[in-house]
């Protein structure tokens, strides 16, 4: 099976093209910074604007599966969030939707239509929640971040009248000290002076890294899946549960905690992504029996954070 990347370079797409490399599988990724990344040795590739098709449109003539994993990075790479100016909040919403349009363009005008198109998505759809669980079912919020996912979802629906199984994956938070969130969190409790952020009552629907990449093959191999997965773990937990187990799991006090005003003045309305949260399950992928390998947040952090 030949599977095509767009925006495989970011964490989720690393880990998932090492996964299929692994299995014999080939894999193109496409970005905008082809020739200047590193990644996995075996995988191919191309350079692309997100704007144009020209110089990777062929490329889909020999691809069984597409995963869409393209969009700036909402928090930024450095170890402190970056603050969303309307820049930043045009470029988190373009680098998702334009790319998914597209895509599904490209695809429209091959010949050889890929078996399956996974369209990455967040939690973030749901908007900011307290402690109501919530599944697939649950409406879309009306926050900026969720009217983000949903045009992200929405620009790649078009596949689905060409025969293209559509499969959308709204990704929790990837637990991995790669990059990401975990390291954020780690760094002040690893120096002594960690703890829960704002209330500490916001729900984290955190997942393995290992589960992300499970549970996306389990999406693309079997040909009965389609429509809105949520790719969590099946045990969120609060800002404060999650802070105390790592604390625990790296051996350190957890005992400071930073005031969500103080978040709110320094981040703006970026801070809501940290101090607000949803309780989401995985409902559909357990009940099409998906199997976790770490369903539990403290075998999750045990095995992310040894040495």
């Amino acid at each position: 099976m030949h599977i095509l990347i767009p925006g495989g370079s970011g964490l989720v797409g690393q880990a998932l093209t090492r996964n299929l490399l692994g299995d014999g599988h080939t894999v193109t990724i496409l970005s905008r910074h082809a020739g200047n990344i590193a990644v996995p040795s075996g995988a191919q590739v191309l350079y692309w604007d997100g704007i144009n098709t020209s110089g990777w449109e062929l490329e889909l003539e020999r691809t069984d599966a597409v995963v869409h994993l393209a969009g700036e990075s909402i928090a930024g790479t450095g170890m402190l969030p970056q603050r969303w100016t309307d820049k930043k909040k045009e470029l988190i919403h373009s680098s998702r939707v334009t790319t998914g349009k597209v895509l599904s363009v490209a695809i429209e005008s091959s010949k050889r239509k890929p078996d399956v198109f996974v369209q990455a998505s967040a939690v973030g759809y749901y908007g900011p929640l307290g402690e109501e669980t919530i599944d697939e079912s649950h409406p879309a919020g009306t926050d900026y971040f969720s009217e983000v996912c949903q045009d992200w979802e929405e620009s790649s629906t078009t596949v689905e009248t060409l025969g293209v199984r559509h499969v959308i994956a709204r990704l929790g938070l990837h637990l991995t000290m790669e990059g990401g969130f975990l390291p954020r969190l780690a760094l002040p409790i690893r120096m002594f002076v960690g703890g829960k952020l704002g209330s500490g009552r916001q729900y984290y629907p955190w997942i393995h890294i290992a589960d992300t990449v499970g549970a996306l093959r389990f999406l693309i191999d079997n040909k009965d899946m389609k429509g809105v997965f949520n790719v969590t773990a099946p045990e969120p937990a609060t800002n404060a549960e999650f802070t105390k187990a790592l604390a625990h799991t790296m051996r350190r006090p957890s005992w400071f905690a930073v005031p969500g005003f103080a978040f709110q003045i320094l981040f703006g309305e970026m801070a809501d992504v940290v101090l607000c949260g949803q309780r989401a399950l995985p409902a559909r992928l357990q009940s099409e029996g998906y199997v976790f390998k770490y369903p539990m947040l403290h075998e999750a952090l045990q095995d992310i954070t040894k040495t």
